[in-house]
């Protein structure tokens, strides 16, 4: 084990430093507050079990698992929850699904959601991303101008929803 965080003359850890937390206002749909909740249970009960291990030299998992803990502790108490719901859909907002074709005709479908739930794979971007900063505002018909590194794009929005778990 690395020396660099254990306290001189002892085989405590020092704390891992703390995880950074954004600057942005920490708000999230009911769905990825349910998941900030989810993940600091797994991550207490993860520390539980570390902690019962019998043979507890490595003690780096749990010093991970601790500042993991103050990380998602920090955002649940700084969390603004949104419901979906909530929003008209007249216009592109947070936590709201819009469908956007470019010009070529193809189609993407994107939710605007927390930074903790942020996923491109999954089509969910955070409220700060260039795209999402273009398209909040817009409604069906409106063409916006994503700004991009590889060239700015137009995309038309083509509709609004809600996510399909919140009965959209």
């Amino acid at each position: 084990m690395s020396r660099a965080f254990v306290k001189e003359g002892t085989a405590e850890l020092e704390p891992l430093p703390d995880l950074p937390l954004s600057s942005h206002p920490n708000v999230v749909t009911l769905r990825g507050l349910a998941s900030l909740r989810a993940r600091l249970a797994a991550t207490q009960a993860e520390l539980t079990r570390l902690r019962a291990r019998a043979e507890r030299l490595d003690r780096l998992p749990e010093a991970a698992a601790e500042r993991d803990i103050r990380y998602l502790e920090a955002r649940l108490r700084s969390a603004i929850p949104v419901d979906p719901l909530a929003q008209p859909l007249c216009e592109v907002a947070f936590g709201l699904r819009v469908t956007v074709a470019d010009g070529d005709g193809q189609e993407t479908t994107y939710e605007i959601v927390g930074e903790d739930e942020a996923d491109a794979a999954l089509g969910r971007i955070a409220p700060q991303s260039p795209l999402a900063r273009a398209l909040m505002g817009a409604g069906p018909g409106d063409e916006v101008v994503w700004r991009r590194p590889a060239g700015d794009l137009r995309l038309e929005v083509l509709a609004i929803a809600y996510p399909a778990e919140a009965g959209g």
